[in-house]
């Protein structure tokens, strides 16, 4: 697909993906340059649902590795298949399979492929997303950038496997821990925070047809108070926001009452502890009365 700034602006608008210009050009040059897209920012603002807008726009695979701490080379780049390998010798050993050497075990036909490799390996421009790189150690963060840098692996056995087709890579950080300088000169850096209030009344439009103008300008200016409180420890996500309005929706609901946001707050704030911080320091009434007058 030849990318076009205008393209890129597009495929993001028709599939609901509602940002800024600043956003659409650091992602167009990402794309352009052939570097790793790398998105820090809070839970829930988006950064994973960027590689899967990336993956509809290229109509191309979406390749996925969930990152967590002790996650190692093997179960991000390849494995050998033990049981196949171990089927094969003992098929050897009946008579079925003769002259078994170990080069003939250690073969593409016993390797499985894990997200890094399967990326590489891809027969078109697949888009990778390694997703909330700073849960994984150090030493596969190192490990990480030196295949980001040459889109090449070394399987000792078969040799180096270079990229057919440069992927699409996007790793995404909730910042739980700074990540190191290496991993960044590989990347262009986006930092994506919780929209605005406007921002946030295009994405439900976009995003939930139907919903009344009324109701999407409170429901925004609702979620932009509770984020504001300090004492929240999570807030809530663009996704949350967006199941709140369905389930407004659903019970016909044509503006906010404090009753009805005391009801379905547990869409909104997941643990006993944030709902407890709103009961006590914000409370359904008075959020009402806010938005009412904000």
């Amino acid at each position: 697909m030849d990318m076009t700034l205008e393209k890129l602006r597009q495929g993001l608008e028709e599939v609901g993906y509602i940002c800024d210009e600043e956003v659409v050009l650091t992602v167009f040059l990402a794309l352009k340059l052939e570097k790793p897209l790398l998105i820090e920012g809070p839970p829930g603002v988006g950064k994973t649902e960027m590689g899967k807008v990336l993956s509809h726009i290229f109509e191309t695979e979406l390749i996925r590795l969930q990152c967590y701490e002790g996650l190692d080379e093997n179960k991000a780049l390849y494995e050998w298949n033990y049981q196949k390998q171990l089927l094969r010798i003992q098929l050897g050993k009946e008579g079925e399979s003769s002259g078994l050497l170990e080069e003939d075990l250690f073969s593409a036909p016993y390797l499985l492929e894990r997200p890094l490799l399967k990326a590489i390996q891809a027969g078109k421009r697949a888009v990778l997303l390694i997703d909330e790189v700073d849960k994984a150690d150090d030493e596969f963060e190192a490990f990480l950038f030196e295949v980001l840098s040459d889109f090449q692996v070394s399987v000792p056995e078969l040799g180096t496997i270079k990229a057919h087709h440069v992927p699409v890579v996007v790793l995404t950080s909730n910042s739980e821990r700074e990540l190191s300088d290496g991993l960044k000169r590989r990347c262009v850096f986006l930092y994506l925070d919780f929209p605005e209030v406007e921002r946030e009344i295009e994405i439900i439009k976009a995003k939930v047809p139907g919903v009344g103008e009324q109701l999407t300008r409170e429901i925004a200016r609702a979620v932009n108070l509770i984020r504001q409180n300090p004492e929240i420890r999570k807030k809530p996500s663009i996704a949350e926001t967006l199941d709140w309005t369905r389930a407004l929706v659903e019970l016909n609901r044509d503006r906010l009452q404090g009753s009805t946001i005391e009801h379905t707050l547990n869409l909104l704030l997941k643990s006993r502890v944030d709902q407890k911080v709103f009961r006590e320091q914000i409370g359904g009434d008075n959020l009402e009365k806010n938005i009412r007058t904000g």
